[in-house]
């Protein structure tokens, strides 16, 4: 069992997702913990009350909240009875089991698992100390429940979920052409015939977190025009290095046609596997300290490698997301309007610092070139000079220096004969 704690923003956003997932028919709400009513004879704003009733005790705290998650292994099958037990026993371990608390069963991921929803605050108005809460009482609590209800340990679950990939060293593949194509081939096969991808990009998202990246070379060049593919090793800074390998050479065919039919063919695969990597997201924005690394950081936890595509600029304008337990790559936008780069950067709220940077130092040199051409032109008007005083002083200034690269003899002689012409 693999228990997940985060600590939203507030009550009524943890409340939110999962009532909103009850609409949608994804999801239930079991039951309703120290409460005066069942889960199924309350509205949403019957279920708020009962955490604000609590909340309202504390006007000091700023986190009342708590949202667990309770993820059990595919392999096992457990009644509704069971998954709200287990809820109960885990809440009470955790130091919560006087607390109000909901028991949501979600049906949205390829594996069984349960949310709760509670609130810090307890009947006196005191605040529970969340503080390690996960390291300590939940490492402790789920062992304990793993124990005495015989269940797929998280270590396992864990082992089962990473990658079985290795990424390519890029200092130990360079240095002959047997071993980066050794390297190359083992990833590019494994990547092409294992994840979900519809496009170029997506299937270079997928490689990208093994240190490879599929390269059709300069629209202009040969490669490019002929419809090549070949594949090159990434270093630390995501610079190709080492010999590139046409693709034609490698096990498994991985050339443009045959990448391109499986596009086609992992477009509707796809679909279906959407709903995991969204909750991945959507559990990061609730959080209160949710930002683009935390973003990056919440969803390397949950198996999503997430790549953020600039521009030379330094400016984000586009999101992938690689879910290396489904084994499907999803562009944010294909997620939904809300999950674009550009959705995404509006909610977490927080600008790039590089783009900032970026942005101030154009903006100076935007502002300083228009103050030199305001000044310019106040000058030539108060001068009468002709509106194109700029191709003027040059010709000026052109002439000048062809007047000062002119020998110091030549000058000399003109100068006496323009006296003995003065003088007639």
């Amino acid at each position: 069992m693999v228990a997940k704690i985060t600590i939203p923003k507030s009550i009524e956003a943890a409340l939110n997702y999962n009532e909103k997932k009850v609409q949608k028919g994804t999801a239930q709400c079991l039951f309703a913990g120290n409460y005066l009513n069942d889960a199924n004879k309350m509205n949403f704003y019957q279920k708020l009350d009962g955490f604000e009733t609590n909340n309202r005790l504390n006007k000091m705290a700023t986190t009342k909240t708590l949202h667990i998650s309770l993820n059990f292994d595919p392999s096992e099958k457990l009644s509704e009875s069971k998954l709200v037990e287990i809820a109960g026993v885990y809440m009470e371990k955790i130091g919560f089991g006087e607390q109000p608390f909901l028991v949501y069963k979600h049906e949205d991921a390829g594996h069984p698992h349960i949310h709760i929803v509670s609130t810090t605050i307890q009947n006196d108005g005191s605040r529970i100390n969340t503080h390690n809460i996960g390291r300590n009482q939940s490492e402790k609590a789920r062992k304990e429940i793993e124990q005495a209800y015989g269940l797929v340990r998280a270590e396992r679950q864990q082992q089962i979920l990473k990658p079985g990939i290795k990424p390519v060293e890029a200092e130990k593949a360079i240095y002959g052409t047997s071993e980066t194509k050794r390297s190359i081939s083992n990833v590019v096969s494994a990547v092409f015939s294992q994840y979900k991808f519809s496009s170029l990009p997506e299937f270079n998202a997928a490689l990208k977190q093994f240190n490879i990246v599929a390269d059709r070379g300069k629209e202009d060049g040969r490669i490019y025009k002929s419809r090549g593919l070949v594949y090159r090793i990434l270093d630390a800074q995501g610079n190709k290095v080492g010999v590139p390998i046409k693709a034609s050479t490698i096990g498994c065919k991985p050339i443009l046609d045959n990448l391109e039919k499986k596009f086609l063919i992992n477009e509707s695969a796809k679909e279906s596997l959407k709903q995991r990597t969204k909750n991945a997201i959507d559990d990061c924005l609730q959080t209160s300290s949710a930002s683009m690394n935390n973003l990056v950081a919440t969803q390397r936890q949950k198996q999503i490698y997430t790549v953020l595509r600039r521009n030379a600029e330094g400016r984000l304008y586009g999101i992938t997301f690689v879910d290396n337990q489904n084994k499907v790559v999803f562009n944010g936008s294909d997620l939904g309007k809300g999950y674009s780069a550009a959705a995404l950067k509006s909610s977490l709220g927080n600008e790039d610092k590089n783009e900032s940077v970026t942005q101030e130092k154009k903006s100076g040199a935007t502002s300083n070139s228009s103050n030199a051409k305001m000044q310019q032109k106040q000058f030539d008007k108060s001068h009468d000079l002709p509106a194109k005083s700029d191709s003027l002083l040059e010709t000026l200034m052109s002439a000048k220096e062809q007047y000062d690269n002119i020998p110091n003899s030549l000058l000399q002689k003109k100068r006496k004969k323009k006296r003995r012409n003065h003088n007639l």
